[in-house]
């Protein structure tokens, strides 16, 4: 049986060849993490030569950077649901969370972020500022900025603990609980950190 043999060159556009080896480090970073994921692995599985992997990232430190950002249009739909009138806001950011992890390209990108952020520095230091920064930064909330930052904190944290819960640990029944279910059950909690009495 003859041998398969992956071109050390791009045949196909760069912006498609790095978007495919993207796919797949999220994938085996997701799965594997960063210590268990390798260039040769992340290159395997998207079936370019290794040194293709180098070439456009660097190392495996340059494809995790690359692999772990939230993409652009996901950022921008946060800051828009933020917008929401506020008696609706925790049931529109319980859904957004759902609606991400749904879809294939912000889903890999979120677990290649929690699975890793654990054990990695750059990626626990990139999580921080994306939350402070795009996921609580761009919120109303509050009467002023401590109450602001302490409001948005509570619901980042509410929602982060389900989706580990959801789709990292995989743990039953929150992890087949329907989606209308966790709207339901969990879209009054983050009511009362957005517009309820902390006190």
């Amino acid at each position: 049986m003859a041998k398969r043999v992956t071109a050390p060159g791009p045949r196909d556009e760069k912006g498609v060849l790095a978007a495919r080896i993207l796919d797949a480090a999220r994938g085996e970073f997701a799965q594997n993490g960063s210590a268990g994921t390798t260039i040769r692995a992340v290159a395997r599985a998207a079936d370019v030569d290794p040194a293709l992997v180098y070439h456009y990232f660097g190392s495996k430190e340059g494809l995790l950077d690359a692999a772990t950002n939230p993409p652009q249009h996901w950022l921008e739909s946060v800051a828009a649901t933020w917008t929401t009138p506020v008696p609706d806001l925790g049931a529109a950011l319980i859904r957004l969370m759902l609606g991400a992890w749904a879809d294939d390209e912000i889903g890999s990108v979120l677990r290649s972020v929690l699975q890793t952020a654990a054990h990695e520095q750059s990626t626990r230091e990139k999580l921080r500022r994306v939350v402070e920064g795009q996921l609580m930064g761009v919120s109303g909330l509050g009467v002023d900025d401590r109450d602001r930052q302490v409001r948005s904190g509570l619901v980042s944290s509410q929602i982060m603990g389900l989706a580990m819960m959801r789709y990292i640990w995989q743990i039953e029944p929150i992890a087949s609980m329907s989606d209308d279910e966790l709207v339901a059950a969990v879209a009054p909690n983050l009511q009362r950190y957005i517009d309820g009495d902390l006190s």
